[in-house]
């Protein structure tokens, strides 16, 4: 079934881009959130106007993007956490706490929903990288290190 995508959803796409999934997923889950319409010719008509008047603020916010991922390729984040005595972190470490970090130390604001951390949380000291979705053609990695304290 084709669908367009009111809003962004993880592992499927971004707002207003026009996938195909499986009925179930759509009717059963997608629809009834609120997260996804069906895409027949007016509405596909409609979404080909929005992303024709968007083109030009779209190329602004990329711009942006690309600014904030330039600063941030060559960044080395340091996160503190207190360890226990085998290494491991009391807790463990998130994509709110990487954000928080990066906009302590770099001054850089980025919403932690952008940050995608592998397995979503970090259990132990050891360097790690992540992937800032920034713009959908904008997605940097940044390189960060979780300490003891």
């Amino acid at each position: 079934m084709e669908i367009i995508l009111t809003q962004d959803v993880p592992n499927l796409g971004f707002k207003d881009d026009l996938v195909t999934v499986k009925d179930g997923y759509a009717t059963n889950y997608l629809i009834p959130k609120g997260y996804a319409i069906i895409a027949v010719s007016s509405e596909k008509k409609k979404l080909a106007e929005t992303i024709r008047q968007r083109a030009h603020r779209e190329e602004k916010v990329k711009k942006e993007a690309e600014k904030i991922a330039e600063k941030l390729q060559d960044m080395q984040v340091k996160i503190g956490a207190k360890v226990g005595t085998s290494g491991k972190i009391f807790g463990s470490v998130n994509a709110l706490q990487i954000a928080e970090a990066i906009k302590e130390q770099f001054d850089i604001d980025i919403d932690r929903k952008k940050i995608m951390v592998d397995g979503d949380s970090i259990k132990e000291v050891g360097s790690y990288t992540a992937k800032i979705n920034l713009h959908k053609e904008v997605r940097p990695e940044i390189k960060f290190e979780v300490v003891g304290e």
